[in-house]
């Protein structure tokens, strides 16, 4: 018998398919064993076992054994490692690694054992082994007589060793190794199931009625979507399937995680990059060995190795983050829709501002649409106030609150309630430059400028990590007039404090976020001080629900309106309306400050109604005049490489054989130039790309023309990636 094998390196030329002689060993498609390769042993996974090979059997080197006793890849996610690197011409291995926990492959991390003790005895019979003083024995015989099994090193801390130790001696305790589940910490909370509403209930029957479809839940914030992802979980695993829920950030996993262990209990495992190493690998193989029935989690969770899928449900599926903007990248949706038609479930998109192309796909009847438009609690939506920041400064306020935003902060905190202020940029300010010379720091490793951070009086790159000291005079001219740039989150923390300095106020971004369990911590101090403030990124701006929340301030609503991206505008829409959505989720009315410099934008009339079907009608005939997704396919083509002359040679081979494809098919060809990237290094790494658009009759047969053409032009010393649509171009 042979297998077909991967082996564990990745480099472009062992990316393929070796041959491996099985014989006399125990292994089958999925298992992780050791092979010759060369000179060297190395890890490789069986994605095939056959009868025959059609090299020379003399040739055919054997395995040197298993590295588990079990498989660790189960055969739907080999056809989808198939399909990912088909689709987004990745190698075999890059794929097959984002299937199991990475600290497996390093062999850091394993099951973990504890030492058992098992009552055996008969209290009366134990009673006369015991002298009268002996407190801690006959506390601990009380205690066992009512639970017959505990971990020793529990029962040694509450009643000492030597009680343990005396009972193990005189055979009323059998010592026993059990395996130790890592298990991640939650907020315990009570289930709070209700009775769904007229909305909720035609949703949950839409979506158990179409178990073939994808379906896109159009609800409005708190219009009680999580509790129809619930009910239909729920009738899914009393089917004896499973499930799959993926949230967009880490900070809400916590959240829903505590209200799907109150409704589900031990059924659900969660998955994210969150979690220890142990956590991770202890509750990878509890869904590994069908324990879990629910995973929830982030991006990530997309791969669980779950099996007999029921549904899966995106959550918030606008939201960017689900698209991975590293090796590998992929798009969660379309593994999510892989797994759908090879489980036969029903995918659901839900999001109060579905992305473009989804509703898009929703009215030309490629998904179900399924709309909630109303709030749970039948409260509008919170009222908009838009405030020309211009006017303030005319009005001489130059500071970064208006006028309006600090009335209304200080009325929600005279009531006792709770504020959130929006501003998507962290550290203190986003540069710091000479005002004599025009000097800005910048990283010596990327072509970025270092954002200052007041806490600790530095300078950080936020691509590649590395800190400088701040300035405190111009290294090129010596001047000592140092202005710094745009607020972000610290900045307006201290702000804050000036004005309201008997408020507690939060922060909440990746520089607090950084320690495990933080999330939960922040946002578990937040909701239980009042009043109070919580500041912080677009991490705050979706699923949160703070029912004493009354004011919501958009600090800068112009950040993402202006970048260089053709979704800039659809961004700025989601980001302020999943943020308005977090003021007046209860009884007390909420209102949102909406600060801004260019009011007349069109944009912002559709946010301030939460009319996002004008919004959508204006932007897609935006986008089908500019011939952009959905009515066209980006490529991006990305070169990265520590030799700029090299990886501007390679761009350049590959674009002349990307000209001779766009002679060929000129009438698919929208859009093809080659040019540097816009942050042209990271890491000390340059970086080049080629941008194609064309229309979508014929793209992926054009696409695999593309990446024939680049396969030719590969450099050793060059790294190439393929991003389709992609989220950022920079």
């Amino acid at each position: 018998m042979y297998a077909e094998v991967i082996v564990d390196i990745s480099a472009s030329n062992v990316d393929k398919i070796f041959d491996y002689d099985i014989s006399g060993f125990e292994v089958s498609e999925g298992y992780r064993v050791l092979v010759p390769f060369g000179k060297f042993k190395v890890e490789g996974f069986i994605i095939r076992i056959k009868e025959q090979t059609s090299y020379d059997k003399s040739k055919v080197k054997s395995i040197l054994g298993a590295v588990d006793d079990f498989p660790v890849i189960n055969s739907e996610m080999i056809k989808l490692m198939h399909h990912m690197c088909k689709l987004y011409h990745l190698k075999y291995i890059n794929v097959l690694r984002l299937f199991i926990p990475a600290e497996m492959r390093t062999g850091k991390v394993k099951s973990l054992s504890k030492k058992v003790v098992t009552f055996v005895g008969e209290k009366q019979e134990i009673i006369k082994n015991i002298r009268k003083n002996a407190i801690n024995q006959l506390n601990l015989l009380e205690f066992l007589v009512k639970n017959e099994k505990y971990y020793k090193s529990e029962l040694n801390e509450k009643y000492s060793s030597q009680a343990v130790n005396k009972f193990v001696e005189l055979g009323f305790l059998i010592e026993s190794n059990e395996e130790y589940l890592r298990a991640p910490s939650f907020n315990k909370i009570e289930n709070n199931k209700v009775e769904l509403s007229q909305l909720q209930q035609r949703a949950v029957t839409q979506i158990l009625g179409g178990r073939d479809k994808t379906h896109l839940l159009f609800g409005v914030t708190g219009s009680g979507k999580t509790e129809v992802y619930m009910n239909v979980i729920e009738k899914i695993i009393s089917e004896n399937k499973t499930a799959i829920m993926l949230v967009p950030e880490i900070s809400l996993t916590p959240q829903v995680l505590s209200n799907f262990k109150a409704r589900f209990g031990e059924a659900v495992a969660i998955l994210h990059s969150g979690l220890s190493t142990g956590e991770r690998f202890d509750e990878w193989k509890r869904i590994r060995f069908g324990e879990a029935k629910i995973v929830v989690g982030a991006r990530s969770a997309i791969f669980a190795p779950i099996q007999n899928v029921g549904i899966i449900i995106i959550d918030e599926e606008h939201e960017q983050s689900y698209n991975s903007e590293s090796n590998p990248r992929y798009f969660t949706k379309d593994v999510a829709e892989f797994r759908r038609k090879y489980n036969s479930c029903p995918l659901v998109l839900g999001s109060a501002t579905p992305s473009l192309e989804s509703f898009n796909k929703a009215e030309k009847g490629e998904y179900n649409l399924i709309e909630m438009p109303v709030r749970i609690n039948g409260k509008e939506m919170p009222k908009i106030q838009i405030i020309d920041m211009l006017n303030e400064i005319r009005a001489g306020n130059n500071g970064i609150f208006s006028r309006t935003l600090l009335y209304e902060l200080e009325n929600c905190f005279k009531n006792n309630k709770q504020a959130m202020l929006f501003i998507n940029r962290r550290g203190f300010s986003s540069f710091m430059r000479c005002t004599e010379c025009g000097y800005i720091a910048k990283c010596d490793s990327c072509d970025v400028s270092l954002v200052y951070h007041k806490d600790d009086e530095m300078l950080k790159c936020h691509y590649c990590g590395k800190r400088f000291k701040a300035l405190t005079k111009c290294p090129e001219c010596g001047s000592v007039r140092i202005r710094q740039g745009a607020v972000g989150t610290q900045r307006i923390v201290e702000e804050l404090k000036k004005y309201f300095p008997n408020v507690q106020a939060f922060r909440m971004d990746n520089d607090t976020t950084q320690v495990k369990n933080a999330y939960q911590k922040i946002l578990g101090e937040f909701g239980k001080t009042k009043p109070a403030v919580l500041v912080g990124t677009q991490m705050i701006a979706k699923g949160h629900d703070f029912k004493d929340v009354t004011i919501v301030g958009i600090v800068d609503a112009d950040q993402s309106l202006y970048q260089t991206d053709y979704k800039s505008t659809e961004r700025t829409f989601e980001l302020i309306t999943q943020m308005s959505g977090r003021a007046g989720r209860n009884e007390s009315e909420g209102r949102v400050v909406l600060q801004t410099y260019a009011p007349r934008h069109y944009a912002y009339k559709f946010i301030a109604n939460y009319n996002y079907k004008g919004f959508y009608n204006k932007e897609i005939n935006l986008r089908e005049t500019a011939k952009f997704p959905p009515f066209t396919k980006i490529i991006r083509l990305l070169f990265t490489s520590e030799h700029e002359d090299l990886a501007r040679e390679v761009v350049k081979k590959c674009y002349n054989k990307i000209f001779d494809i766009a002679q060929q098919n000129a009438d698919d060809f929208v859009y093809y130039d080659a040019m540097k990237s816009p942050v042209t290094r990271i890491k000390n790494k340059f970086r080049y790309q080629i941008l194609i658009r064309i229309k979508k009759e014929h793209e992926q047969e054009i696409i695999n023309k593309i990446y024939d053409a680049c396969d030719e032009c590969v450099h050793n010393k060059v790294s190439f990636f393929v991003e389709i649509n992609p989220s950022s171009l920079s």
